[in-house]
């Protein structure tokens, strides 16, 4: 019999704080998640595209999951916490207080949400500036990006903007409460905030768009102290952070991610030999990682910088060390599928129907779909049907903020069947929108071949055949459902000195779950249907056009 003790298994934990949820969770080395915990958090929507936060809400819930996960695990075998998050806008004063961003004042909404547009004017100016930082946007800057919102708060409440301390983006807020450093991830300023890695912040932007106050301390309020995304933050957790969180002081704490990245992180380095995969045996350039939720993002990485008219980036070390990434996007995804399908007359019988037959309405709608579609595959239902999805203007490749969301071929029936087809057609509209930046991407350089797809969408198998079919490219799902959480932990394993460095640590945190494979029969169809979602958005700007004429 051996007579060596066993080695005790080591584990780290991942905190995930989406849009509506705080997530955490515990995972062992080799990418599996031991325990999940999950909490819901307030979101405030004030007026329309005002959508805020509260920083002590989102840090509370951070610390019950937390607690939740570790429960009964020896404290020893914790070895390193990471943080993701939503690019959403933290503002607190100088003694680090919650600080209001709304005009009544109320300092604990201290969080200007990724998806409020209120600086839709701002951005319009900034972008007017044609500065050079804009050409690693995508030639344009997001209204969901943080200097706008900036901007937005110097104009429109003057007593906060005075009063204002320190401006986080949300994970790095949450690596400061961790570990009382206020250093900020590569990540986030990079992605949001128009940092570059070689130059660091540009003072002739900032003086250019009325920020000029920033530079003047030296971008104290926004960031002059720069981690790599997984690099250890200070001394690691601090008592009272380890004393909210319940885990051990001193423990590792990384350098955090934005959610989308994380999930990125989570799936994109897997290891898929066995899988007759065409990115098998390929770099890892030729996949991009699909994180669907609320939102999609779709993260591609290049060995050289990329630009891509309407795709943010090309950001250098943004997700995987020593490559740059772009990231395609789709700013209401999830959102909308839930928007279409709950505004719909027959959604109360959906719901009956659905809860007597103990399914969620979206397995239900999947299989009423298989009983109406008769001899025909699917997707072909939607002959007559097409839908433009930017019901919350276009992120990527367009970069159109004004776009609206269309709908031709709709009748006057109003049942269940419709309801199941208008969803149908939503999701193949988004499936088209992913195609449309895509072809952006391959068009200015990248060379893709498959599609990994994590987060609450890649959940649904419609929404997942449809990715496929649609694209034309095999869709990886992973073996660990909540892709992002692993992505989050696989920080904490790298602060924590236990792999030598990211990329080692996604080869084998990240694991293949299954592979859904296009139907090229279908081709044809598709083809058709994306040459009518094209002519949609053309249509819609000549009518445009004619309107403003």
């Amino acid at each position: 019999m051996p007579s060596e003790k066993q080695t005790a298994v080591q584990y780290y934990v991942g905190v995930d704080v989406g849009s509506a949820s705080v997530r955490a969770a515990l995972v062992d080395s080799a990418g599996t998640v031991v325990a999940h915990s999950e909490q819901p958090i307030q979101v405030w929507e004030p007026q329309p595209d005002h959508y805020e936060q509260s920083s002590a809400d989102i840090w509370a819930a951070c610390c019950s999951v937390t607690k939740q996960v570790v429960r009964g695990v020896d404290a020893s075998q914790i070895r390193g916490l990471g943080f993701d998050a939503t690019c959403s806008l933290v503002v607190v004063d100088k003694q680090f207080q919650p600080l209001a961003v709304n005009s009544e004042g109320q300092n604990h909404r201290n969080v200007i949400m990724w998806m409020d547009h209120r600086a839709v004017s701002q951005v319009e100016r900034i972008n007017a500036t044609q500065h050079r930082v804009l050409n690693y946007v995508g030639g344009a800057m997001s209204v969901e990006m943080q200097p706008p919102k900036l901007l937005w708060i110097k104009e429109n409440l003057p007593e906060s903007w005075e009063r204002v301390g320190y401006f986080f983006d949300l994970p790095d807020f949450l690596s400061w409460k961790a570990t009382g450093v206020t250093a900020r991830s590569l990540c986030t300023v990079v992605c949001k905030w128009t940092y570059t890695s070689d130059r660091g912040w540009d003072d002739s932007f900032w003086k250019m768009i009325g920020l000029e106050d920033l530079v003047k301390d030296k971008y104290e309020k926004i960031g002059n102290h720069v981690l790599s995304p997984g690099e250890a933050v200070g001394k690691g957790l601090t008592p009272e952070a380890a004393k909210d969180l319940g885990l051990p002081e001193g423990i590792a704490v990384a350098a955090s991610l934005i959610d989308a990245h994380a999930g990125g992180l989570g799936v994109i380095g897997a290891d898929v030999k066995g899988h007759n995969l065409p990115c098998e045996n390929q770099p890892i350039t030729s996949r991009v990682a699909m994180i669907c939720g609320t939102s999609s993002c779709h993260m591609g990485v290049s060995e050289t910088p990329i630009f891509v008219p309407g795709v943010w980036g090309p950001y250098f070390s943004a997700m995987v060390p020593g490559l740059w990434l772009n990231e395609g996007g789709q700013s209401a995804t999830g959102k909308l599928i839930d928007h279409v399908v709950r505004g719909h007359t027959a959604f109360p019988e959906l719901e009956a129907k659905a809860a007597a037959s103990a399914h969620s309405i979206y397995t239900y709608l999947n299989s009423h779909l298989d009983l109406i579609k008769k001899s025909l595959p699917v997707g072909f239902l939607t002959v007559d049907l097409h839908v433009w999805p930017d019901f919350h203007g276009n992120r990527s490749p367009l970069a159109d903020l004004t776009l609206k969301g269309m709908v031709v071929g709709l009748t006057l029936s109003r049942g269940l069947d419709e309801l199941a087809l208008i969803y149908l057609a939503t999701i193949q509209a988004i499936a088209l929108g992913t195609r449309h930046i895509l072809d952006a991407m391959e068009a200015a350089g990248h060379d893709i071949t498959t599609l990994f797809l994590c987060g609450g969408l890649s959940k649904n198998p419609l929404f997942v055949q449809m990715h496929a079919d649609i694209t034309g490219k095999p869709v990886v799902l992973s073996k660990e459902v909540e892709s992002v959480l692993v992505g989050a932990a696989i920080l904490g394993a790298c602060a924590s000195g236990d792999f030598a460095s990211i990329q080692e640590a996604m080869a084998k945190m990240g694991k293949i779950g299954r592979v859904v494979q296009p139907n090229h029969e279908h081709k044809r169809f598709y083809d058709k249907k994306y040459e009518v979602f094209l002519k949609l958005v053309e249509h819609q700007r000549e009518y445009r056009s004619i309107m403003n004429s």
